[in-house]
């Protein structure tokens, strides 16, 4: 598989939510002289229980006149009441730069994300900047939300899907100069009788070979890899994504969203079929290695491939980066209003509609109330400064999982994890097919 391995490094594995954006890191507007930094002193980003860390923010004055400003910190997280803390007015004088420090007990598992704005005399806007640090990361639970109905709910869809004729066509794809595997474009029938479709790389040897599905991020389009020549790779689009948009529109970019009234008509009812149905397709050549199967995702993708493990049991290796789809209730608190803006036009857009009535139908959907059904093998990568999918919330599905488990935090990272994760992930995957 090395030559996999070398193909693999660069994938396009980070899709951006269109519902949430990373706050730049800009430089100061030029009415202002204040440019601002954060740190935090835990060691690769994480502390013991019990240990306090000591967050600190650099005010620097590039001007010669004082600086004269409003210093707030704000303390973002689900592991305690953020208490309330009180504004500081600050002085720096001309081209000299001052430390402000706030120390945070960190007295149980999870993460806590500091926020220090800093307001100058007469400018427009507060500068601000953000810093996360974990505690105990593979300690961290959080109570399910599953309704009594939600196993039958997903029996039934199932059953429903079992009942769909996958009606394969398998397009072949020509190619030059000639590759090391044969390529095709994958068309099945999802729940709903859906179109959707995706590509597939079998390699010219004989097989059986392990086989991969990848999973596509928000709005992500999966396309092929350049060769595959060492192990069999469905590189899949779910409804609505890539080339699966016959039956379900791409535009508008609302999928999350659609739906939610009901959870038998919410969206990733039909996605997280997709990939199951993609799963059967594959288990049904007789050149997949049954025992080598894996499926990979971030971001959405991520979710979608806890979901795969937990409503398949023949996935050997989940794959899941960056998640998302993971513990909605904690998102919805960890997220700004602005972020939430989404959600507040969709409450208005019918009369009755209520944050509770979403977050009842985002529990069936919710990998974190799946996870308990995940008996493979798991791994996960996560970006601690993430603000689109914050760690909280991929663990409380990560850590929900029954089978084995490893994960990586990367400490500087946000929605988005690099090619040296890319390689540790084909490292892991290289010896789980090995076994």
């Amino acid at each position: 598989m090395n030559a996999l391995l070398l193909r693999l490094l660069l994938p396009a594995l980070v899709p951006v939510l269109g519902w949430l954006a990373p706050e730049p890191l800009a430089e100061p507007a030029p009415e202002t002289a204040a440019w601002v930094s954060l740190t935090g002193d835990a060691e690769g980003g994480l502390v013991e229980e019990g240990e306090t860390v000591t967050f600190t923010a650099s005010v620097r004055n590039s001007s010669r006149a004082p600086l004269v400003a409003t210093l707030e910190w704000e303390l973002i997280t689900l592991a305690f009441d953020s208490p309330a803390l009180e504004p500081l007015r600050i002085e720096v004088p001309g081209r000299e730069t001052r430390t402000f420090e706030l120390a945070v007990p960190m007295e149980g598992p999870g993460f806590v994300q500091a926020e220090v704005s800093v307001l100058t005399e007469g400018a427009r806007s507060a500068k601000r900047r953000r810093r996360r640090v974990g505690c105990a990361p593979d300690e961290v639970l959080f109570p399910l939300t599953a309704t009594d109905d939600f196993d039958a709910f997903w029996e039934r869809t199932l059953e429903e899907l079992a009942a769909v004729d996958p009606q394969v066509e398998l397009r072949a794809v020509e190619r030059s100069p000639a590759p090391r595997s044969r390529l095709y474009e994958l068309t099945l029938r999802s729940l709903g009788d859906v179109r959707v479709r995706g590509w597939l790389q079998v390699p010219l040897a004989k097989g059986p070979h392990p086989a991969i599905l990848r999973v596509p991020g928000y709005t992500q389009t999966m396309r092929p890899l350049d060769d595959a020549d060492d192990a069999i790779i469905l590189s899949f689009n779910i409804r609505a994504h890539g080339n699966s948009t016959d039956d379900v529109p791409g535009r508008p970019i609302d999928y999350w969203l659609r739906g939610l009234d009901d959870p038998d008509a919410y969206f990733y009812r039909g996605a997280y079929a997709d990939c199951v149905r993609a799963v059967q397709y594959l288990c049904s050549r007789d050149d997949v290695d049954q025992e080598r199967l894996a499926v990979w995702g971030a971001s959405q993708g991520g979710g979608l491939a806890f979901a795969t493990a937990a409503l398949d049991p023949r996935i050997d290796l989940c794959i899941a980066d960056i998640p998302w789809l993971c513990h909605w209730e904690g998102l919805m608190e960890l997220v700004s209003a602005e972020d939430r803006s989404d959600v507040e036009r969709w409450l208005e857009g019918r009369p009755g509609r209520t944050v509770e009535g979403a977050l009842r139908t985002l529990s069936y959907f919710d990998t974190m109330n799946l996870a308990g059904r995940i008996q493979c093998r798991t791994l996960m990568g996560v970006g601690l400064q993430d603000p689109i999918c914050p760690p909280a919330t991929s663990f409380a599905a990560f850590n929900r999982v029954e089978g084995e488990r490893e994960f990586r935090i990367d400490e500087d990272r946000g929605h988005g994890l690099g090619g040296d994760h890319t390689a540790w992930v084909m490292e892991q995957m290289l010896a789980e097919f090995a076994r």
